[in-house]
């Protein structure tokens, strides 16, 4: 786990801040995604259909699945500093879709700190690079700059 504080952001621009902890993209989750979504594409959903006619032979999760996991990873890392009162998810500045995570693998996450820009009253703009890996994969499931509004809290400094 990350010891990041607001102050000490800037020295910490251009490095890895952390790696998480494996995590299964289970069918479970997958089908659970799909009834949150109502995006019940068969090649996500429909196991038997996509063994025969997937180009992946079997079910995929969906991209914005795997996306969706950059948050609850990137918290396991640490990545809001401890000073800060909150971490709102701010934006994506980009993300691309490099690989299939097929249902079953495991993912984990790679996160770099690419930028950070100070607002008023204290608050910073967090730039990370995330990188979605999926074991056994030589390409990662996604790679996406996002942001993160990093609200200071009482006494902490920028």
């Amino acid at each position: 786990m990350s010891e990041l504080t607001l102050a000490g952001l800037d020295g910490r621009i251009g490095q890895e801040l952390g790696v998480s902890d494996w995590v299964a993209i289970d069918q479970a989750r997958i089908d659970t995604f799909a009834s949150c979504t109502g995006d019940h594409q068969w090649i996500h959903v429909d196991v038997e259909r996509a063994k025969r006619e997937s180009p992946f032979r079997g079910p995929i999760a969906h991209g914005y699945l795997t996306l969706a996991m950059v948050a609850p990873l990137a918290m396991q890392i640490g990545v809001i500093p401890k000073d800060a009162a909150a971490g709102l998810n701010y934006g994506i500045d980009k993300v691309r879709f490099l690989a299939p995570v097929p249902a079953g693998a495991r993912v984990r996450l790679r996160v770099a700190l690419a930028g950070v820009e100070l607002r008023e009253g204290g608050q910073v703009v967090m730039k990370t690079l995330n990188t979605l890996e999926v074991e056994g994969s030589e390409k990662p499931a996604l790679i996406a700059e996002t942001l993160a509004l990093l609200i200071p809290a009482a006494g902490a400094k920028t």
